[in-house]
């Protein structure tokens, strides 16, 4: 069962972005809010659709001991060796069908490389196993790895 929580109301007789309080003083969804509680959106694309938003965000200093800088929902990175890091979730994803997409930046500045899911790595709900390479696929530890996780 799903919970609405709502902060404020206004009462409308008809809205296009907002939950309105209709003039029996029911809660009713608006056009960027659907039934079943998926949000969604039309940036000019002609219709609403759902949004997938970000589940999981981190940027760390993959040299040395490794640091995270700044992230959400990510709890902790674990050095595996080179070029070899475990994202762990805080909280875990409903599933391992989720996907990276990610950056490393060597020397101060954006250089060819590569960020993907280890090869025979952890890939799992509640963790994410990562290499990262230089452009001729050796393994490197980069100074800034920026990771994104969508589901």
């Amino acid at each position: 069962m799903s919970t609405l929580l709502v902060t404020s109301l206004r009462h409308t007789s008809s809205s296009s972005n907002n939950v309105v309080l209709d003039s029996g003083g029911n809660a009713t969804f608006a056009a960027n809010t659907s039934v079943a509680g998926n949000l969604l959106f039309n940036s000019g694309f002609g219709s609403a659709t759902i949004a997938y938003g970000c589940r999981a965000w981190v940027n760390f200093n993959g040299t040395g001991t490794v640091a995270i800088r700044a992230s959400g929902n990510v709890s902790s990175i674990t050095d595996n060796g080179t070029g070899n890091y475990t994202i762990n979730f805080t909280t875990a994803m409903s599933d391992a069908n989720y996907m990276i997409a990610g950056t490393i930046t060597r020397s101060g500045f954006p250089q060819t490389g590569t960020i993907g899911p280890r090869d025979g790595g952890t890939f799992t709900a509640s963790a994410l196993q990562i290499s990262t390479c230089d452009d001729g696929g050796i393994a490197i530890d980069p100074p800034y790895v920026g990771a994104a996780i969508h589901r």
